[in-house]
């Protein structure tokens, strides 16, 4: 192991609260250093590491302004599926949007969410190999180490749905997904496979469920156990397993209630909001400006890809909403957004969004959802209708009856059932960073046809079958020449 340099200095992610730093995860020099030994020797130290964690969460990387965190790793994944619209062409997040970035291994598409991941990955072995010979009661090691444990699992459980196959429930998962890191080390590690990697993912949530009880978080950007129980509901759903999907929703969304009509056309940018369980807060301190979410998302900040490019949602979505639905209203059928009175230099186009709103024309900030509760419901909505079971009408009444008073208990069941509560959580979600991801885990070809995406715009990319090679993207030529133990995906 070359622990010889671990120990001689390390990565302060702590600055990160005062700097963004822009070493790609596979250059092992540090832009700023402090002793290793030092930095880990206590638990308030650590507890230092794991806020810089969390702040990472929100910085730039390589000065490129719409790679900025958590957040625009969402809006890449959504831009990639069929509910998000770009009404005209637009350079930011275009590759996403036609499929070109995630076929090319040298595009910053494959490279941002990869070196994103594994920094944090890297970050929260640090503390996780350090937590039990630190100095510090046992109360607070368990909750640094539970909060380390759960970015971890959240960044392999990110890692394996982009780069590696779907899992398939039933079978032995043997192709490959991506390396396993559990060190600090400088070492090169092989692609573990899909079933490799969701062990692990499994092991971390689990141990972080335990550690994590009886915590009770300063604020929404910290890790508790409602959040674990949220990303073990999450991943469970995605392996098909629906028994544990379902029991571990069910935990999450207990004594959490969901937004009121009011609350939810507030513009889905306040951390603070009673639905929200995890999301970052962006302080005017931390600002960036053109990089933030609500500088991509929002359609009132006054940048040029809002007042060019608004984001819309897909007509034929959209046109299934009933009007009696308060998510209709999040949504302009005619584009002119009146009561946001917008600037006349702002460009009208139809069915464009205003769910998420900045602070101002001024003022990109926009606190930026990771996890709700209402994700929840429809977690345990989808399991235990593919489970058959005859409340999961009930629990979907609750969220949607939340939203639409006019709705009444459905009808449905058995197949018809899962593609109704599918339905809600694409108009629940929307932008939200699900939808390529829901559609790579049941199974389901990309279908834009029949709604307002514009061919040209995408450069043609309107079906693409559940066969297509795309849907695994490819991993950075800069790891394979770093790495020779890595395999790239078929290109």
């Amino acid at each position: 192991m070359k622990s010889n340099y671990i120990k001689q200095v390390f990565f302060a992610i702590s600055l990160l609260l005062l700097t963004s730093c822009s070493d790609d995860f596979l250059d092992q020099k540090p832009t700023e250093f402090v002793d290793y030994d030092g930095a880990t020797a206590t638990t308030d130290n650590l507890m230092t590491l794991l806020n810089g964690i969390h702040r990472s969460l929100y910085i730039r990387y390589d000065d490129t302004q719409n790679m900025n965190g958590l957040g625009s790793l969402m809006q890449q994944v959504d831009i990639a599926g069929d509910d998000i619209v770009f009404p005209v062409t637009n350079g930011w997040f275009l590759a996403s949007y036609n499929w070109t970035g995630a076929a090319n291994e040298n595009s910053t598409d494959v490279r941002f969410p990869y070196r994103t991941y594994y920094r944090i990955i890297r970050n929260a072995n640090t503390i996780i190999n350090a937590v039990d010979a630190a100095v510090g009661t046992d109360a607070d090691k368990k909750i640094v180490k539970g909060q380390a444990l759960l970015y971890r699992a959240f960044s392999h459980y990110q890692l394996v749905q982009l780069f590696g196959k779907r899992y398939e429930n039933g079978v032995v998962n043997s192709q490959l997904g991506v390396p396993v890191i559990l060190t600090v080390d400088n070492e090169s590690y092989p692609r573990s496979t899909v079933e490799e990697v969701y062990t692990q993912i499994n092991k971390d949530l689990d141990e972080a469920n335990v550690l994590l009880v009886g915590y009770t978080k300063p604020n929404n950007s910290h890790l508790n156990l409602k959040v674990a129980q949220g990303l073990k509901a999450r991943v469970a759903l995605t392996q098909g397993n629906w028994a544990i999907a379902a029991d571990y929703a069910a935990k999450a969304k207990t004594g959490i209630a969901l937004m009121s009509v009011d609350e939810y056309v507030k513009g889905f940018n306040d951390f603070t909001n009673r639905e929200w369980m995890w999301g970052s807060h962006i302080n005017e301190v931390q600002t960036d400006y053109f990089g933030n979410f609500g500088a991509y998302m929002s359609r009132n900040y006054n940048s040029t890809v809002i007042r060019s490019c608004p984001k819309a949602i897909n007509s034929k979505l959209y046109n299934l909403i009933p009007t009696t639905d308060v998510r209709s209203k999040l949504f302009d059928k005619t584009g002119a957004h009146t009561a946001l009175a917008l600037p006349t230099t702002y460009a009208k186009f139809p069915y464009t969004s205003q769910k998420f709103l900045s602070i101002s024309t001024g003022d990109s900030r926009c606190d930026v959802p990771y996890m709700r509760v209402a994700e929840m419901y429809l977690i345990e909505a989808e399991a235990k209708a593919r489970l058959g079971l005859a409340d999961a009408k009930t629990v979907l009444f609750t969220l949607v009856s939340s939203r639409n008073p006019a709705y009444v208990l459905s009808a449905n069941t058995g197949q018809a059932l899962v593609d109704e509560i599918l339905f809600q959580r694409r108009i629940e979600l929307w932008g939200e960073g699900f939808r390529f991801y829901d559609l790579k885990r049941t199974n389901s070809p990309l279908d834009r046809s029949g709604a307002n995406h514009d061919s040209a715009i995408v450069n043609g990319v309107i079906n693409v079958p559940v066969t297509d090679k795309r849907w695994q993207w490819l991993i950075p030529r800069a790891e394979i020449n770093a790495n020779p133990l890595i395999v790239q995906n078929e290109l």
